[in-house]
């Protein structure tokens, strides 16, 4: 009975041209995928007999005219998340039943840490008050300094951007950051003002500082609170009268860009893809310009936010492609993909190649998942491209590889994704950074690792990485900050007043000095207040020295460091004092030594065990005794000088997983 009802309140008449229409558009398929011509589907959805509004199935099959692709860029925890959940929510995306909290953010350490690490595209259609339906490609993007190159690849793929901007803490460092590569890629910009529910938020001085800071116009700003839903319908309406739509090549050949990909251990590499013009659809034949190689597709289709297969991807479409690509080395980030037997003549621009800023070494904490970790480290690298590494070797250590990663917490990221993700059980050794190393030859080295560092005497000259730093601070604390910047060997080359509460310090700092607790510092001292963004400003030179730690007179190359010289007694005295907690007892004395050149700068000794070696004299002459106590003694020099100092794996664990 149910069926009947349902059966007999459908239009017949609706029943049969819906029928007829994907005949039409079945039968436009095969015939363009057989002469291998452009296929002009808007055409076809006008022409055709569809009732309006349009079946949800087909409006993937849009003009370009009618699709727009945006991104939103922000600061930290300025509520880019929160709002990408209210749009899909408001276009109905997702149901209300299966809308959860940072729907866009697919991994635990996202919602954990509660930061976006991986850009994330999602297509929504949207109804406009015009009364056309709008296809919505969003692509949201994390906001930490680290994951920078996310961002300017996420950029690449739109045509307009949502600058969020907390009402209650006005325009951050990253916000600045963001805004400029979007600028770069000549994106129009929306300004949204967020928050503007909370009691601290002051929405006309943060509408002062985006014409000030940012010269944006401040009656082009959009308030609206992304958690309560105010001002959504206003962004949505935005986004479709003000983001120009995408304009596809005259060719029409098909062109598409690699922006992202990840590994699926069933169907192989899984790529997202912006098309630029052209289309591509299911048992196409595509080639890598790039490579050269060739693929048959066998599956394409959009992010909802899940992924959904659809039938063709056409220009303006952000999707994605899974042809029979089983290897990692075989995409690479910012590739063309294009049509093999009608290919487009030229690639399209690729994305700048990333520099890694920090280099630490990760090994298998058992040597024999050395393969396996090989294995996770070449899936890991097709997902984030930013990420670097090359086999080494350490004698402590055993094989493992020396990585790079764009800042400190772009490392932590990936050796949790390693150990998450791949169940790899990992160690990592100090984070360190590039050096450049001017031989009395003339020759120039390159030196990432304390291991390959030069002899002093044929060193000229040795050059260390810089990066102007960016810091917005309260008023009342930037006495502070200038003792922290002179602490970590930096000099303030400027102070700017932001509005009544607020400076901006800009610093040129050594990059290693920022690497493990500037942040942190930054953060405690200005009770939470305090932001930074930084950027690479070259090389200068600074004496700089390997520190070696010798166990009982043994070099251990794991703990090797490169330090500035005022610094090396400093830290060969905490590193010292952390070997003596976790190197166990032997039966004569194990001296630590932290040593620059043939100088020691700092020490600490591991008592000897004693054994009672008198235990068994229950009396007799005290000479007996004295004779047991000084064989003893002769027996501990001789294992001094022979005797062997055990270093424990776990104490390799224990001492640089405390230096992280």
């Amino acid at each position: 009975m149910k069926k009947a009802a349902v059966a007999a309140s459908v239009d017949p008449k609706q029943r049969t041209h819906e029928r007829a229409a994907a005949l039409q558009i079945s039968s436009a398929f095969r015939s363009g995928g057989e002469s291998g011509g452009p296929m002009n589907f808007s055409a076809l959805l006008a022409d055709s007999c569809f009732p309006s509004p349009c079946p949800r199935r087909f409006l993937f099959l849009m003009s370009t005219e009618l699709t727009r692709n945006f991104s939103i860029i922000a600061h930290i925890d300025h509520g880019k998340t929160t709002l990408s959940d209210r749009l899909m929510e408001a276009t109905s995306t997702v149901t209300m039943r299966e809308s959860t909290a940072q729907q866009l953010d697919s991994m635990d350490l996202e919602r954990e840490k509660g930061i976006t690490i991986k850009s994330h595209p999602v297509a929504m259609e949207y109804k406009a008050k015009d009364g056309k339906t709008y296809k919505l490609n969003l692509l949201d993007t994390p906001g930490h300094v680290d994951f920078s190159y996310e961002v300017s690849r996420a950029l690449a793929a739109c045509e307009g951007a949502i600058l969020m901007v907390d009402a209650a803490q006005g325009v951050e460092a990253q916000t600045v950051a963001n805004l400029h590569l979007a600028s770069e890629q000549n994106l129009l910009i929306i300004p949204v003002l967020n928050k503007i529910d909370l009691p601290a938020a002051d929405v006309p001085k943060c509408k002062k500082q985006l014409e000030e800071i940012l010269c944006i116009p401040a009656e082009d700003c959009i308030p609206a609170s992304a958690k309560a839903g105010i001002g959504i319908e206003d962004i949505l309406e935005a986004i479709v009268t003000r983001v120009p739509a995408p304009v596809e090549n005259p060719d029409k050949l098909l062109r598409c860009s690699v922006f992202d990909s990840l590994y699926d251990t069933y169907r192989g590499v899984v790529s997202y893809v912006r098309v630029f013009s052209g289309s591509v659809k299911k048992g196409q034949r595509v080639k890598l310009m790039a490579t050269g190689k060739t693929y048959e597709v066998k599956e394409v289709g959009v992010f909802t936010p899940k992924m959904s297969a659809r039938d063709i991807l056409t220009a303006g479409d952000v999707g994605y492609v899974i042809a029979n690509m089983k290897s990692a080395s075989e995409v690479k980030v910012g590739d063309t993909m294009t049509d093999n037997t009608h290919p487009c003549p030229e690639a399209l621009p690729g994305y700048k190649e990333i520099q890694p800023m920090v280099f630490s070494g990760i090994y298998p904490v058992d040597s024999s998942d050395y393969e396996a970790l090989k294995l996770a480290m070449g899936k890991l690298q097709i997902n984030d491209p930013a990420f670097t590494y090359a086999s080494e070797s350490s004698t402590a250590l055993g094989f493992g590889f020396r990585c790079g990663f764009l800042g400190l917490l772009h490392m932590e990221i990936i050796q949790e994704r390693l150990r998450r993700e791949f169940d790899m059980d990992v160690i990592s050794t100090y984070p360190s950074v590039i050096y450049n190393v001017t031989m009395t030859d003339g020759t120039e080295r390159i030196i990432d690792n304390p291991t390959l560092f030069p002899d002093p005497q044929g060193i000229q000259e040795i050059r260390e990485p810089v990066v102007n730093v960016y810091i917005m601070v309260p008023g009342e604390y930037i006495g502070d900050m200038m003792q922290l910047v002179l602490e970590k060997r930096g000099e303030v080359t400027n102070t700017e007043t932001i509005d009544d509460t607020r400076v901006m310090l800009s610093c040129v700092l050594p990059l290693s000095e920022i690497l493990v607790d500037f942040n942190d510092k930054l953060k405690s001292m200005t009770r939470g207040y305090g932001s930074m963004d930084y950027e690479h400003a070259g090389y200068r030179a600074a004496k700089m020295v390997k520190m070696d730690m010798l166990i009982a007179g043994d070099p251990v190359e794991a703990f090797s460091t490169i330090v500035h010289r005022d610094k090396a007694e400093s830290y060969g005295r905490m590193l010292a004092g952390k070997l003596k907690e976790v190197i166990p007892s032997h039966l004569f004395v194990v001296a630590i030594q932290a040593a620059v050149g043939g100088k020691i700068v700092a020490r600490e000794s591991i008592s000897a065990m004693r054994k009672n070696v008198t235990a068994k004299c229950y009396g007799g002459d005290i000479t007996r005794k004295r004779k047991l106590l000084e064989k003893q003694k002769e027996g501990k020099k001789k294992m001094k000088m022979f005797g062997k100092v055990n270093i424990p794996q776990d104490a390799f664990i224990k001492v640089l997983k405390s230096g992280d």
